[in-house]
């Protein structure tokens, strides 16, 4: 699942009511640390642009360590691989999709930790997932 994704399921933006169908029958969501910190840099975007105050912010923080806690997220560290299978999706499918690291970071995590379907409302992202054989 893209970084993205999990900013919907707490900040209201216009993917939010699909991101919130989509988990609804999922038991459990894996957290990496790129999501950990992808969310941190999107709620300060948000607070820089003016999107949200810093105490909203800290609000969205304890919502998602709340989420944490009860066993929504299960944090997980970044697969062993991540990084080679990025560089080896950049170079397959970069020069055709146009993806950045990052989005492939996040794909490669997903292939490493055998997922089946991945959450994304970016479409480059989205693609590269498709391509590769996961579910969107």
């Amino acid at each position: 699942m893209d970084s993205s994704f999990v900013v919907s399921l707490y900040v209201t933006d216009q993917h939010s009511a699909e991101a919130r169908h989509c988990i609804v029958s999922a038991p459990r969501l894996w957290f990496t640390p790129l999501h950990n910190a992808e969310w941190a840099h999107a709620l300060a975007q948000h607070v820089f642009r003016g999107k949200m105050s810093a105490a909203e912010a800290q609000q969205m923080n304890a919502g998602l360590d709340r989420d944490k806690i009860v066993g929504r997220w299960l944090s997980i560290g970044m697969p062993e691989n991540a990084f080679e299978l990025c560089a080896e999706l950049g170079r397959r499918h970069g020069p055709k999709l146009g993806v950045r690291a990052l989005d492939s970071l996040h794909v490669a995590c997903a292939l490493e930790l055998k997922a089946e379907r991945f959450w994304t409302f970016d479409e480059r992202q989205a693609k590269l997932a498709k391509a590769e054989g996961l579910k969107t």
